[in-house]
């Protein structure tokens, strides 16, 4: 359970971080008429694999004991972005994605769903460059920020959203605000909670909020390449039912390696019924890099499901990219990495999972 106690002192640095941008003045009226030309564009990202399972072992319909192996396609989808003027934005992304639901007559299909699917309202005339209003499909405050840092999204997903704590995505509406001189941001909203892909169920939403400092802002490259990070769910099954997340990191971002480390907490009662389920973790990575485009990525993830029974998952990730030389915000890369999960405690029990791949990424 996330108590009290563990959440005062956050709670604190959560007033400083929205009293942190108190200080600032209106940015000076600009002479230069502001761009007002309605525009459009088009972008598109593809995750592509190979998977081969060293472990477990399976059998086939034969009962042949095999190691599975499939290509796979994990994420395909085209991003439209745009302008009606300078203060009014839109984002509508279509995402390809496999059915796997078993009663569903598209079973192993590719089916098409909206990922985001958002206006937002530009407030730079009047606040600093980089705030914004938002309504609609859209991010929630901690995932797709991780992952603008942590890179491998195309490997599989950040550890809050890998152990199904957190999406990327649901409806909803939200505030960011930049701080000045690039000290950091703050990100709020309330969403519906139950993610992109599933429905609003009832009349509970998720308070979703994230606070982060850049401390040494006007330091050196790696001083200012140092950011902590505050991150807090609020939310209910069913009223009076608990669905609370709390995650706190910090990362550094320089031009020899990124790295982040970070901690979970997370209260889940999904009836009045039934009892409190409190699970803890945390995850650290680092993605060193080389010349000519090589990088290493390491990465390990604990996590302990539920606080009263004995039981535990770890996974560890290691393996190297090369990421090709493009110019303009396009991106492109090939991985071969190794993914070891090994269980203890649980009930039945579960084998130890060795995948080795080669993941493949297009963004454009």
């Amino acid at each position: 359970m996330i108590t009290n106690r563990q959440i005062l002192p956050w709670s604190v640095i959560v007033s400083c971080l929205v009293a942190f941008p108190s200080y600032a003045q209106t940015p000076p009226a600009s002479t230069a008429k502001p761009d007002d030309t309605p525009s459009i564009r088009l972008g598109a990202t593809l995750y592509a694999d190979y998977t081969f399972n060293a472990a477990p072992e399976t059998r086939d319909a034969d009962g042949n004991t095999i190691h599975a192996s499939s290509f796979n396609v994990t994420r395909s989808y085209l991003n439209i972005t745009g302008n009606i003027s300078h203060i009014v934005a839109f984002r509508f992304t279509p995402d390809i994605a496999r059915e796997t639901g078993a009663g569903s007559t598209l079973n192993g299909s590719l089916v098409f769903r909206v990922k985001y699917a958002f206006a937002q309202i530009n407030l730079d005339d009047w606040l600093t460059a980089g705030s914004w209003a938002r309504l609609g499909i859209q991010q929630t405050p901690c995932v797709d920020f991780q992952e603008n840092i942590y890179r491998y999204r195309f490997q599989g997903t950040v550890f809050s959203e890998r152990e199904g704590f957190l999406s990327s995505s649901d409806a909803g509406a939200s505030f960011h605000y930049n701080f000045p001189s690039n000290y950091g941001d703050v990100h709020a909203g309330l969403y519906n909670g139950e993610n992109y892909n599933r429905f609003e169920v009832n009349d509970q939403k998720a308070l979703q909020f994230r606070g982060t400092i850049r401390p040494l802002a006007n330091g050196s490259p790696l001083a200012r390449g140092f950011r902590t990070h505050v991150f807090y769910n609020s939310d209910n099954y069913i009223k009076g039912s608990d669905r609370n997340r709390l995650v706190i990191s910090g990362t550094l971002e320089h031009r020899a390696i990124n790295a982040g480390v970070e901690f979970l907490a997370a209260s889940d009662r999904t009836s009045i019924s039934r009892r409190t389920v409190d699970a803890q973790g945390y995850s650290f990575w680092a993605t060193p890099k080389f010349p000519r485009g090589v990088e290493g990525l390491l990465r390990f993830d604990h996590l302990t499901p539920d606080e009263n029974l004995n039981a535990h998952r770890n996974r560890t990730i290691a393996g190297i990219a090369y990421w090709f030389p493009h110019q303009g915000n396009v991106s492109s890369a090939l991985l071969f990495d190794y993914d070891h999960v090994s269980t203890g405690g649980f009930s039945p029990a579960q084998p130890t999972q060795k995948r080795i791949a080669v993941h493949g990424l297009v963004n454009f």
